[in-house]
């Protein structure tokens, strides 16, 4: 599969080029377990249900295999085996299924995450969905998604009211209460509300057919890779705070600064 690596900057096409071969790597490790009869989870959560598959594992341990032949003094934080130092000062930031819950539905809205991050925050992002073929990316002053419908570059919609925004989240509770009380108060406010997308949301987001995406208690390896390319898109990604968002936690995804400002003065208002 080729795919456009071009930079004045030769370490930034080869980061380019790299992560696009994780990409690929994960792609060819994780489609023989959708939709499989053989699909087995394993609960890592005791309290509740946080699933991991053989789907998730071996993707992860295909994409630290490019690395290890590829880009081995770089660090890596993934989310099934954990964290390997390194001392380049960059960090590859993996989530090798991100909506674990609905690949073993058989729902095609999950995807592979591939961001990378130095000492400030993201730098490169890729969304990736093998099933449907759709990849999409950011980073360097670079944006694309390829697909079905062929390649081209991503780019937000742009400022607009609550009253014409299309809002996402993952889960209808949306963290607690308060939090959940928070989003409410948002999407009372827009257009269309949707639920169930995952990290989908957020390419969709990037390409310009949605506006907001409000999420909380997630870990870095759920939004670094998206934050990169929503904001190679122009779009903006913050805290409920209006502050760096790379660490997790509590998310707020948009495609312009009026509806950000709109969400963020009701979101702002949710307890710590």
């Amino acid at each position: 599969m080729a795919h456009p690596t071009s930079s004045s900057d030769p370490l930034s096409a080869a980061l380019m080029g790299t992560a696009h071969a994780m990409a690929d790597a994960a792609r060819v490790a994780v489609l023989p377990w959708f939709r499989s009869a053989g699909l087995a989870a394993d609960n890592k959560d005791a309290g509740g249900f946080d699933p991991v598959t053989q789907a998730d594992r071996a993707a992860e341990e295909a994409m630290r295999g490019v690395l290890a032949r590829l880009r081995p003094d770089d660090a890596i934080i993934g989310e099934e085996f954990g964290e390997t130092p390194g001392i380049s000062g960059l960090t590859w930031v993996l989530d090798p299924v991100d909506g674990t819950r609905a690949f073993m539905s058989g729902t095609p809205t999950w995807g592979v995450l591939i961001g990378l991050a130095d000492a400030d925050g993201p730098v490169l992002g890729i969304i990736d969905q093998p099933y449907i073929g759709e990849r999409f990316w950011g980073g360097f002053g670079q944006t694309g998604m390829t697909g079905p419908l062929g390649a081209r570059d991503l780019r937000v919609r742009g400022s607009r009211s609550l009253s014409e925004s299309i809002l996402f989240t993952t889960f209808p509770e949306v963290g607690s209460a308060d939090e959940g009380a928070g989003f409410r108060a948002v999407a009372e406010r827009v257009k269309l509300v949707r639920y169930g997308m995952d990290c989908y949301a957020y390419a969709l987001l990037a390409a310009g057919h949605i506006d907001l995406v409000i999420e909380a208690g997630l870990s870095n390896y759920d939004v670094q890779a998206p934050i990169a390319v929503i904001e190679a898109a122009g779009g903006i990604v913050t805290d409920w705070q209006g502050g760096p968002a790379h660490h997790g936690g509590r998310i707020l995804a948009a495609a312009g600064a009026e509806q950000h400002a709109a969400a963020l003065a009701l979101l702002s208002q949710v307890p710590a």
